[in-house]
């Protein structure tokens, strides 16, 4: 069982760095790395810097006024080479759910500034006389981060500016060629969340999990470059690779561990069973 859990171990390391709270209001909406902070200060209309960590500027009233300067910044910090392309892709800015945002930035931004984040995915499985078997993808050799690991059959961030269900079924066409009838069937099942410091800044993600039944003569077809191959494994197969390996995303180990549990693969009778369930839901607030 320990096997599982450095999976979510490792989504979930000591944070061994200070951060400095980002407030929206008087409201704690992200982290941020000391140095991009001082680097936020080039924005004095925008943002402001004291003892007590980063604020919006006062001014910034109401989620329009708010998002088209944090769009300013964005574009320009991406144009500086500070953050990574401009993605045209609005993330919340929310202390809470994505209901509660106060307002949006763009993803390339979401990660320095240390937001609560979104995303969504799918197992797409097959049932068989011997027993579930998973499609799985292998990202492209071209992908920014985790080129060429496997991944979830859809997976996909989570823009502010769609519905949870419009976006998977979207995710869903482009990842895997899922027709939207059949995409609206899929099963919401819960959420894994976790956080961890990477190179961009302080990583606080919650994934919506879905579950999509497929016929057994279905075929998955990448149509946005994404995806290299998809296979169909049993799911005993599945859990060897997750529980022997590091072949997969690393934040996907994780929705296949939920998606075990939850079709009784890892049952109550297992060692370290409750640190598994426990360990896939992480608090979010504090750094």
């Amino acid at each position: 069982m320990q096997d599982y859990y450095r999976h979510i171990a490792a989504c979930n390391p000591p944070v061994d760095e200070a951060f400095l709270p980002w407030r929206v209001g008087e409201r704690p909406v992200g982290w941020v790395r000391p140095a991009f902070a001082a680097e936020l200060q080039r924005f004095p209309e925008v943002f402001r810097l004291d003892a007590t960590g980063l604020a919006l500027a006062p001014g910034l009233n109401g989620f329009a006024a708010r998002s088209a300067a944090l769009d300013r910044v964005a574009r320009e910090l991406a144009n500086a080479g500070v953050t990574s392309p401009y993605m045209g892709e609005p993330y919340a800015v929310t202390p809470g759910g994505r209901e509660a945002a106060l307002c949006v930035i763009d993803r390339a931004a979401a990660a320095h500034f240390g937001l609560r984040t979104f995303g969504q995915h799918l197992n797409g499985y097959v049932r068989r006389a011997d027993g579930i078997h998973m499609w799985l993808g292998r990202r492209a050799r071209d992908r920014l981060l985790f080129p060429g690991a496997l991944d979830n059959m859809v997976a996909g961030g989570l823009p502010h500016s769609l519905s949870l269900e419009d976006n998977l079924v979207k995710e869903c066409a482009e990842e895997a060629g899922v027709a939207e009838a059949l995409a609206r069937k899929a099963v919401p099942v819960g959420v894994v969340s976790y956080k961890r410091v990477a190179q961009r800044g302080y990583r606080r993600d919650v994934l919506y999990c879905y579950d999509l039944e497929l016929p057994q003569d279905f075929l998955p077809r990448n149509t946005d470059g994404e995806v290299e191959e998809f296979m169909l494994l049993p799911l005993s197969e599945v859990a060897a690779i997750v529980r022997e390996t590091d072949d997969f995303k690393l934040n996907c180990n994780l929705v296949v561990i939920d998606f075990l549990i939850r079709h009784g693969w890892l049952d109550p009778r297992s060692p370290g069973y409750l640190d598994l369930v426990l360990g896939l839901r992480q608090p979010l607030d504090e750094a």
